[in-house]
């Protein structure tokens, strides 16, 4: 592990990109998962700035190195993908970010794009007592939330041609139903994948949604002194 972020294997998690506080300090864990353009320049960028906030991050490479550049090749990509390959990877992430975390008995903060925001929600309801935050940029999910011990972020598109306003909206009313605290933030005009680099990307809504999500984290998943 390395301040500036490592590649590692493991025979659980699959090829993952790594990447501890400056310093070399480990801390609290944070997992990302990428949308359907894979683990990109991009994700591993946004990974050192967590790591610069002071968290141990972990990015599973979620498509084995296939990265898209269209929505067709990223729609394709996914459909071609194992559900409980895709499933069992992230939960093994999940296990093996804790352990690489400063204290591997606090849950961990997780951080989900598109696809990858729709697979956090979910790991959160099936690992109640692993996650203790998720932040879920244009994603949905309508799960039973009743056993999860999270509490959830939410960053929506205005204009979104993959996620609905009743996707959002049902999505909410599941977390609220299991007892659970949401905070979510929809930003008028821009569209899906806003927040990462690409043709959606709006800089004004992302820098408020990084904001947002610094502060929710903080308050969440608390980064050690």
């Amino acid at each position: 592990m390395s301040a500036d972020g490592s590649p590692f294997t493991n025979r659980k998690a699959g090829e993952a990109f790594l990447v501890d506080p400056p310093g070399g300090k480990q801390g609290p864990g944070l997992l990302v998962l990428h949308s359907w353009w894979g683990l990109n320049p991009w994700v591993r960028d946004f990974c050192r700035r967590l790591a610069e906030e002071g968290y141990t991050v972990l990015a599973p490479d979620l498509f084995d190195g296939v990265q898209p550049v269209t929505e067709a090749e990223g729609e394709a990509v996914l459909a071609d993908q194992d559900p409980d390959a895709l499933s069992g990877l992230v939960m093994s992430s999940a296990h093996t970010l804790r352990v690489a975390s400063v204290d591997a008995t606090k849950p961990i903060g997780v951080i989900g794009f598109s696809m990858g925001a729709s697979l956090g929600l979910w790991l959160s309801a099936r690992m109640t007592r692993d996650v203790g935050a998720v932040v879920a940029f244009y994603g949905a999910q309508s799960i039973d939330f009743d056993e999860a011990s999270a509490t959830y972020q939410g960053h929506f598109a205005g204009d979104d041609h993959m996620v609905s306003e009743e996707d959002r909206v049902v999505t909410e009313s599941f977390i609220r139903l299991g007892g659970r605290n949401t905070e979510f933030h929809l930003y008028p005009g821009v569209k899906h994948w806003f927040f990462e680099e690409g043709d959606n990307h709006d800089p004004e809504a992302a820098d408020l949604a990084w904001d947002r999500m610094l502060t929710f984290l903080k308050r969440t998943i608390a980064v050690a002194a």
